[in-house]
């Protein structure tokens, strides 16, 4: 069965969104797209439904209860107030409307916020390909030495270069979004950011920004908290 827990006390940021949320996704540790999704519910405090299916069992839940939410039977998803939400990017951009913040104020704001983030959907999904290829031995250290640091790369240079990114130590400056968090999370599931950022040594600026993250004061309650599963 999976396992459902509650996470936090409803209040204004609960109000903002229209109820309490409930995330379905797998039982991966704190890794993967659904975990964006609960690292903006914790740093805006939002209480939230936890729902976590194991590796074991959710194809049998991704035929029945996932393809019944969701036509293409895929996490994350997320339900509120009757509703099904589903796409883990739209969902983050969804709720950062409805809250007011996490993605800029103007355009060239939300245009640099938005870009940045399809660059780490393209890194996310490369590395995905590698890392469960069932040639992984192969396929996995390959990326390493070519896509991934391609991509770090591109985001140290892009970070360092843009006239907003340049006022850091967030993507737009000074502001947190949403896509401070997705470039966080894939750093964080290609174990860059384990053992005191070893993994962004020679990328200072990418560092700064997920140091930043990881010191928000939310983000940090969750990291020490029993909710962050590594």
């Amino acid at each position: 069965m999976p396992s459902t827990k509650q996470h936090g006390t409803a209040g204004r940021a609960n109000e903002a969104i229209g109820g309490v949320p409930t995330v379905h996704y797998l039982d991966f540790a704190s890794r993967g797209r659904g975990q964006v999704v609960r690292l903006m519910f914790e740093d805006a405090g939002i209480a939230y439904t936890d729902i976590r299916y194991s590796f074991k069992e959710y194809p049998d839940y991704k035929k029945s209860i996932i393809a019944e939410k969701n036509p293409t039977a895929t996490v994350p998803i997320v339900e509120i107030n009757g509703k099904i939400l589903t796409q883990s990017y739209a969902i983050l951009r969804h709720f950062a409307r409805l809250l007011g913040k996490y993605d800029g104020e103007t355009e060239e704001e939300k245009y640099w916020a938005d870009a940045m983030c399809d660059i780490a959907i393209d890194w996310r999904t490369q590395f995905v390909n590698a890392f469960f290829n069932e040639n992984k031995e192969e396929t996995y250290p390959k990326h390493q030495q070519t896509a991934r640091k391609g991509f770090l790369e591109a985001f140290q240079k892009h970070l360092t270069s843009h006239e907003l990114s340049k006022q850091g130590p967030y993507v737009i400056g000074k502001p947190f979004t949403y896509a401070d968090m997705v470039i966080y999370q894939v750093l964080h599931d290609e174990n860059l950011t384990q053992d005191g950022m070893k993994g962004l040594q020679e990328y200072p600026r990418l560092k700064q920004l997920a140091e930043e993250v990881e010191g928000r004061s939310n983000v940090k309650a969750f990291k020490d908290s029993d909710r962050y599963l590594g």
